[in-house]
């Protein structure tokens, strides 16, 4: 049986179909998921695409945490569906507290494009498993609102449990503290980075590398071997 992964279209997504084609490129079935509905049409994970939902008024993903579909998915992450938020995705699943902390403007107030050189952190959850801790791999990068802050408490608690899945390496191009790139809640199941693997699934796409198929990769094999 092929898995089945969603991928969520709000007013102003950007790269839904990215998604899809990096689900597809890795052996998934894609499924297209609208942010109107609440039918997660039978999903085995969820990916929450990047973009600019609802334009980003008050702040990004602030409006799109209550979409018709984000009461299923918040139901259902908590009972353990694999959801992977991406950039703007990110932003939703903090607003949404699924994940800790939040977004604010990059630190020089200017909207980033790059290529992104990353450590990951944890290979131990959902969306990583294809990777091991300690590897460096580089991905797209492209936003405004990238700064990733929490409290003190709150990042020592990540840190603590191993909860940064990747951080930046050799610049911090948003002035994300400790320089967090991606995120994963206790179980593992939920993670939001803000770069884009979805960027980096074939070799004449993107960074020209194929970097970020180990995410739609890790969820497919779990998937497959749960």
């Amino acid at each position: 049986m092929t898995a089945r992964i969603g991928v969520v279209t709000f007013p102003g997504t950007l790269d839904d179909q990215d998604s899809l084609r990096a689900v597809r490129t890795a052996g998934a079935e894609p499924v297209s998921l609208w942010h109107r509905d609440k039918d997660l049409k039978q999903v085995d994970a969820v990916v929450l695409a990047g973009g600019f939902s609802y334009g980003d008024y008050l702040r990004a993903g602030a409006i799109a945490r209550f979409s018709p579909v984000m009461e299923t998915i918040i139901d259902q992450a908590k009972a353990g569906l694999p959801v992977l938020g991406i950039c703007n995705g990110f932003q939703i699943l903090t607003e949404a507290h699924l994940l800790p902390g939040g977004m604010l403007q990059n630190s020089h107030l200017h909207f980033i494009c790059r290529e992104q050189k990353l450590r990951v952190e944890t290979s131990d959850t959902a969306w990583t498993a294809d990777y091991t801790a300690g590897q460096e791999i580089h991905i797209p990068l492209k936003n405004m609102d990238g700064r990733y802050v929490a409290e003190e408490r709150v990042l020592d608690e990540l840190e603590a449990e191993g909860r940064v899945a990747f951080r930046y390496l050799d610049v911090n191009p948003n002035g994300s503290l400790r320089d967090i790139a991606g995120i994963t809640n206790a179980a593992g199941n939920v993670v939001g980075l803000m770069p884009h693997p979805e960027h980096a699934v074939q070799p004449l796409v993107g960074t020209g590398r194929t970097d970020g198929l180990g995410f739609f990769t890790s969820i497919l094999k779990k998937l497959v071997n749960a």
